[in-house]
């Protein structure tokens, strides 16, 4: 009898991963491609094309496998599954192929499956859960205009903000000031805000600056040291919005972070202790990527209950 193989791919805007695994939920094999969160017009098409063919090329070289067929297919994407379906399905050897948003795989494998909620602060902002019965909520995600409060952007939005205030003497001394422009060779504040309207900053170079709010703070800066603060209970509080939807009150939720933002200890610890005032909670790091989430829900499409073994480091 053939072998069962199944494939779960993570499709994001920095990289491809993908994982083959057996029926046994042992991980036979895994491959990295390039960014494919895109896929309008046909340089798009092109390189989301390179990215899912790379990826899943190199891991079925490393499975020592060929011309596999996979029994299902489960795919997660940062930018969705609009436009992404019908080029799959003309280039995955699979008898069913499934399509969804990032929060999803990033959340089966943050939990290993199991019900819960996770959050993801890297740029922006995003929270999404899935109880026990498979009802699912999110929170957040709206951009970096209309939202994304705790994430990378809003918080190097919030340093600046308070860079100017000081420059403009409306505001408390901050340490935030020297750092920004040290960092940017900015003349001052008004010189770095107005380049950050340029195409010069986008908006991951931009966040990219958060870093420094976490510095200060380690550094006693009061005014950075409120900024992350106030960003963990912004975070906190969508976890709570996507709780209350779907998980009743007392019922245990594991709760997983991920992303730049939590790189910061006094943010993530802060974060931590909020969440986990509402009862039930346990909020803690990620158990496995969301490529390994991917395969996870490959397997649970295909009515399996598999634990996964052999997971490659890059994924847990």
């Amino acid at each position: 009898m053939s072998q069962r193989l199944f494939l779960g791919v993570d499709g994001g805007q920095s990289s491809t991963i993908a994982l083959i695994g057996d029926e046994t939920g042992r991980v036979v094999g895994h491959g990295r491609g390039g960014p494919c969160n895109h896929v309008k017009g046909p340089e798009g098409r092109e390189k989301f094309t390179r990215a899912i063919e790379g990826s899943v090329g190199a891991a079925v070289e490393a499975a020592g496998l060929h011309h596999p067929r996979f029994e299902v297919a489960f795919l997660g994407f940062s930018g969705g599954p609009a436009d992404k379906e019908a080029l799959l399905h003309a280039m995955l050897p699979a008898a069913r192929i499934l399509v969804t948003h990032d929060g999803l795989i990033a959340l089966a494998g943050a939990t290993a499956g199991e019900p819960g909620i996770i959050i993801i602060a890297g740029t922006g902002q995003f929270t999404f859960g899935r109880n026990a019965a498979g009802r699912s909520a999110r929170a957040g995600g709206w951009g970096y205009v209309f939202g994304d409060e705790g994430g990378g952007f809003d918080l190097t939005r919030q340093a600046l903000r308070a860079a100017l205030r000081m420059e403009e003497g409306w505001g408390p001394p901050t340490s935030l000031h020297a750092l920004l422009l040290a960092e940017s060779g900015a003349a001052d504040a008004n010189d770095l805000l107005h380049r950050f309207y340029t195409t010069d900053y986008p908006r991951p170079r931009i966040a990219g600056y958060s870093k420094l709010v976490d510095q200060a703070a380690t550094n006693g800066d009061g005014v950075a040291i409120e900024i992350l603060k106030q960003s963990a209970r912004q975070l906190a509080v969508f976890v709570g919005a996507v709780r209350g939807q779907i998980f009743a009150p007392g019922e245990p939720c594991r709760v997983a972070y991920i992303g730049g933002v939590f790189r910061s200890d006094l943010l993530r610890e802060r974060f931590r202790e909020l969440v986990e005032l509402e009862e039930g909670n346990t909020a803690a790091a990620p158990l496995f990527g969301p490529a390994a989430g991917a395969l996870l829900e490959a397997y649970r499409a295909a009515g399996l209950a598999c634990a996964l073994t052999n997971v490659p480091v890059l994924e847990k």
